[in-house]
């Protein structure tokens, strides 16, 4: 009977036959120099018991044959699966699937492996020794793996990740976001900071509703990456001024405005030109450009790369 080498087996604390997983649904995509992810979802059995888990697996590489990774894998019970297509289901046809009575209980496990030309954008300069960047740049010289517990904040990303109801390109657009807050909370659980120690020195974010306005915003900057939108409007969707939004923006996620809706649209960019195939007019023109060079300018600022050269890849 074939093994399961997974984060099943630490869930469940016990070995996972093949022949006791039912694959339901099964997600993936890889896009060169970015992110590859991987959910996988089984039907739960009866009998079995596990814990919801996460686990932060860093490779370092002495040989240049083969590419350092950081990797995120999550083992999610009590989740529910319903394809969608049960049209005799109220629910289904209304197109709420928590609502479907033909749901069905899943063990769900979720991997996010993380490629150094990605994680080269987040370094920062001024703290070229600290852990977090010997581990972004792989300097770190030893591998390890850490537990991690998940707190609410990770909870809530891999539920809307495996719940949100986007597809294609908004799809992908959604993933690229959550996968970098997986990232930024998941370091933050490595380096042992609790959730309940988190405050904020923006004292107008202890509220929630201005929290939730900040959020808000970045939504909207989501479903805006082929229509750039000033943050004068932006200020104005979520109502909130926009001195307020800049300062509680870089706060909650580390990174201002501008650089985080950049960083959205070439990663979309790469989605389009690699997975989706299209030319490098086409995609300049769905993200809004002006001009081709301005569009390559950014992608390879981003990127190191031209984005032609992305398609030979």
């Amino acid at each position: 009977m074939a093994r399961i080498p997974d984060i099943l087996e630490i869930a469940q604390k016990r070995p996972v036959m093949a022949d006791d997983l039912e694959l339901v649904e099964e997600k993936e995509r890889v896009t060169p120099g970015a992110v590859q992810y991987v959910i996988r979802r089984y039907r739960k059995q009866p009998d079995w018991s596990f814990e919801d888990t996460g686990v932060l697996n860093y490779q370092y590489r002495k040989s240049s044959e083969s590419a350092p990774t950081l990797e995120l894998k999550f083992c999610i019970a009590g989740n529910v699966y319903c394809n969608g297509r049960n049209f005799e289901c109220e629910g289904c046809k209304a197109g709420i699937s928590k609502n479907c009575s033909a749901k069905e209980e899943t063990m769900d496990v979720m991997s996010f492996t993380f490629y150094p030309e990605h994680l080269q954008q987040y370094l920062n300069a001024h703290r070229s020794s600290g852990f977090t960047n010997q581990v972004l740049s792989f300097n770190h010289t030893s591998s390890f793996a850490k537990i991690l517990p998940l707190c609410s904040r990770t909870r809530m990303v891999l539920e809307g990740l495996l719940n949100n109801t986007y597809t294609e390109s908004l799809e992908n657009i959604y993933i690229n976001a959550q996968t970098q807050m997986l990232l930024l909370y998941s370091l933050e659980c490595m380096l042992g900071e609790k959730e309940e120690d988190v405050t904020f020195s923006c004292k107008f974010l202890a509220n929630d509703t201005d929290r939730d306005k900040i959020i808000n915003a970045r939504d909207i900057l989501l479903k805006h990456i082929g229509e750039p939108i000033t943050i004068k409007e932006l200020s104005r969707k979520v109502a909130i001024n926009e001195c307020y939004l800049k300062k509680g923006f870089k706060e909650i996620f580390g990174t201002t405005i501008f650089d985080f809706y950049q960083s959205q649209r070439m990663e979309h960019a790469k989605y389009l030109l690699y997975e989706k195939g299209l030319s490098v007019t086409d995609v300049s023109l769905m993200l809004g450009y002006s001009s081709i060079s301005h569009f390559s300018t950014a992608f390879k600022k981003h990127t190191g790369l031209k984005p032609c050269e992305l398609l030979f890849r």
